[in-house]
């Protein structure tokens, strides 16, 4: 009898263990690769913390399909090196996608996707990785940078009045985040009919841009394209506004933010500001939960692209899930799915085919109006086929 009750206990023990190793098994394996400490960190944190905040969320609210998502993140400090070797630890896991982060990393990391088969989705919008046929395995949830920039240009265009061209200065790092939209910005400019008058190198670690904005001043450039984050970004400005310039700037996703109200100061008045998301506490449907999650604790704004990037993995998992097809390859055909996917407002409807991974042709005009971002309008673009990867 003892024996037949060491055995029951043996027995009941593994199947125990069994539903156990079960259990792990059914959570579902992300990887998460952020810029903490690096130096795109001031805007890296913020939307990883969006990212992170919407996984917590969902695994509060039931996980995919019951499942969790054992997403853990890692910090790789800008360093592409670095993020190779986590991504190849995170295939050995077994991940069924990737939460990623910058450019430099991203395009090194694109090759590897597209033959381990695990979807990527990143925050690095350079518009050639929206082409399948060379980055089938990359998607993001905002207008791609060069789209971004075309819907800048015509805003700016839109509203000159003089009958002159309207004189245009791109400043940006050699980088190839900064110079991913600077082909097919200009491109757009010279069909809009403005003169492009050069360009100005200054440095994501930029501490000034003295000579840089004397020569934009020696130019008279009317409007100026800033591609860099927002620190470098405050650094033009400021700079600029010490030399009297007259220049209007209009300012890339990562350079704009309420940061740059903090560190530029009376500098930012005036300064035009690209987004693809709402700004916290902008009144759309999807804001309430973003309020709710975080207690009304104003978040920066590239926190909620990080949640809606999140919120567009999570999507696909369940309906990846729901067909039995949970791994990469059918994660990646659930995205292929989405057509005018409603993010609550959040950002514009997003729609990807197996032979356009664009999410939508829309940017934010937002102005820097005394220390406040204010809403201005959206542009909305021609998903223009020769467009694609450029």
């Amino acid at each position: 009898m003892g024996r037949k009750m060491i055995r029951m206990a043996a027995v009941a023990a593994c199947t125990m263990f069994l539903f156990a190793g079960f259990a792990l098994a059914a959570d579902i394996k992300v990887g998460h690769l952020a810029d903490l400490t690096g130096p795109t960190s001031s805007v890296g944190n913020p939307y990883a913390k969006g990212v992170q905040d919407y996984k917590e969320y969902v695994n509060a609210h039931g996980g995919i399909n019951g499942k969790k998502i054992d997403m853990q993140m890692f910090d790789y400090a800008y360093d592409k090196n670095k993020a190779i070797n986590q991504y190849k630890a995170y295939v050995e896991e077994k991940v069924v996608a990737v939460q990623g982060w910058g450019t430099g990393d991203t395009e090194a990391l694109t090759g590897f996707l597209a033959a381990d088969k695990i979807p990527y989705l990143s925050a690095s919008y350079s518009a050639h990785l929206t082409d399948p046929a060379k980055a089938p395995y990359n998607f993001f949830i905002a207008a791609d940078y060069s789209t971004q920039l075309r819907a800048g240009l015509k805003y700016i265009k839109d509203g000159w009045k003089e009958k002159r061209a309207p004189k245009i200065v791109f400043i940006y790092p050699n980088h190839p985040y900064g110079i991913a939209p600077i082909r097919g910005g200009k491109e757009y400019a010279k069909e809009l009919g403005f003169e492009i008058l050069g360009d100005e190198d200054v440095g994501l670690k930029a501490i000034e841009a003295n000579s840089q904005m004397l020569s934009v001043k020696n130019k008279n450039a009317d409007f100026a394209w800033i591609g860099g984050t927002t620190p470098s970004a405050a650094v033009i400005i400021k700079d600029a506004k010490k030399l009297g310039l007259k220049t209007k700037f209009l300012v890339n996703i990562w350079g704009n933010d309420e940061d740059l109200i903090k560190i530029g100061g009376a500098a930012a008045d005036g300064v035009l500001g690209l987004q693809a998301a709402a700004v916290y506490g902008d009144d759309v449907p999807g804001m309430k939960l973003i309020k709710e999650v975080t207690k009304n604790e104003h978040q920066n704004t590239h926190y909620i692209r990080g949640w809606v990037s999140m919120m567009v993995l999570c999507e696909a998992l369940k309906i990846a899930d729901k067909k039995g097809q949970l791994n990469g390859p059918g994660v990646k055909d659930a995205l292929e799915t989405f057509k005018d996917f409603d993010t609550g407002g959040l950002t514009s409807k997003i729609t990807y085919t197996p032979t356009d991974h664009r999410p939508n042709m829309s940017a934010k005009i937002y102005e820097y109006q005394k220390g406040k971002l204010v809403y201005k309008t959206t542009i909305e673009l021609p998903r223009k086929a020769e467009w694609l990867g450029l």
